[in-house]
């Protein structure tokens, strides 16, 4: 199985271009205003233009309000959706879209009653706990992740490319999910830290 890699957190036209150049599945917009890598509304449909036809933009909200996601919609209107704060399954699914549902994992984290409360999402993305809802740069214990899923699972949370394949190798994920590991600083990545962890990914499939 190929392992898909979102790259998330990017800011600007040029490394949203590089991200796809380099061979990422989908790039990741924070539409969360107290995050570094926030990007307001009107930047979305210029930086879309660079996500081209094969990969796909991905929209990241935390507790937003409705007018607000559907703004952000207007301007990628191809764009799937997800949930990284406190949202129910109604309010994630009212946009009749396709949307991933963040879950911060704990050791008391049961990743199956997320499955069993958003049965409408089309992946479920784990993400170490954090005060700042992602972007930490810090992983959590891969070893309390179910290896029975109904869902195909995202894997986020201090990756980079030393630490990768071992994600992989043990997680078996169906993607992997990348913005600290790739920066330069907080919403500015780097060139080669993308082609290099993509190029990670690839080998860490070819041994799998």
């Amino acid at each position: 199985m190929r392992t898909r890699i979102k790259i998330c957190g990017l800011t600007r036209e040029a490394d949203v271009a590089a991200a796809v150049a380099a061979g990422a599945d989908a790039i990741g917009f924070v539409c969360y205003p107290k995050s570094p890598r926030y990007v307001a509304p009107i930047r979305l449909r210029a930086l879309g233009r660079e996500v081209g036809v094969f990969a796909s933009p991905v929209l990241l909200f935390v507790n937003a309000a409705p007018d607000l996601i559907e703004g952000a919609l207007e301007m990628m209107p191809n764009a799937l959706l997800q949930f990284h704060g406190d949202e129910h399954e109604p309010a994630c699914n009212r946009y009749q879209r396709p949307y991933i549902r963040s879950v911060r994992m704990t050791d008391q984290t049961d990743v199956a009653l997320f499955e069993s409360e958003f049965t409408s999402a089309a992946a479920l993305l784990v993400d170490a706990p954090t005060d700042d809802f992602g972007g930490s740069g810090q992983t959590f214990n891969w070893s309390h992740l179910p290896q029975q899923r109904g869902k195909p699972l995202v894997l986020a949370g201090g990756l980079n490319v030393d630490n990768v394949a071992a994600a992989i190798a043990e997680v078996r994920p169906y993607a992997v999910d990348v913005s600290t590991g790739v920066e330069q600083q907080p919403g500015r990545k780097s060139t080669a830290k993308i082609e290099e962890f993509i190029a990670a990914v690839r080998r860490a499939d070819q041994r799998a």
